[in-house]
């Protein structure tokens, strides 16, 4: 109940630029701590989706650690095709764009998830990463989606 009200107070507050859809959760240990796993669909470029493993704080943890509002950065992405790939308008730029975000503490964190066209190489590479007001995170993992035979060449 504790992490429904707080996921619906904290998606108020940072939106979410496509939806992730829960498709696992693991036990961690006796105070609830969990494990997340989510399925996020690009949304520009239709084919392709990235699973998203990242820790959840359960209320034992919080109560006893304080630091009530704030999950830790650490996430893990896996994109794979999951159709046929069509790409539709998107960044080109080095810096991509954000395909995902949501909030990890009430203001000053964000998990987000962004995509990188690699031309040169015709290759999607995801990006997963905290935003941090303060200090940034350096915490952060890769997944990239080949587009050889996908008619994109």
């Amino acid at each position: 109940m504790f992490r429904t009200a707080l996921a619906t107070a904290l998606l108020c507050l940072a939106p979410t630029l496509t939806l992730a859809e829960q498709v696992g959760e693991v036990g961690v240990d006796w105070t609830g701590n969990d494990i997340l796993i989510e399925a996020i669909a690009d949304p520009k470029v239709a084919g392709v989706t990235c699973h998203v493993a990242y820790f959840d704080r359960g209320l034992i943890d919080r109560l006893s650690k304080g630091n009530w509002f704030e999950d830790p950065s650490n996430a893990s992405i896996a994109c794979r095709q999951t159709g046929p790939i069509t790409i539709g308008d998107i960044d080109r730029s080095e810096s991509g764009e954000d395909v995902f975000r949501a909030s990890r503490s009430i203001i000053l964190k964000s998990l987000r998830v962004k995509r990188i066209f690699d031309e040169a190489n015709q290759t999607l590479i995801y990006l997963v990463h905290a935003r941090e007001l303060a200090d940034g995170s350096a915490k952060l993992a890769i997944s990239t989606v080949p587009l050889y035979g996908s008619g994109m060449e």
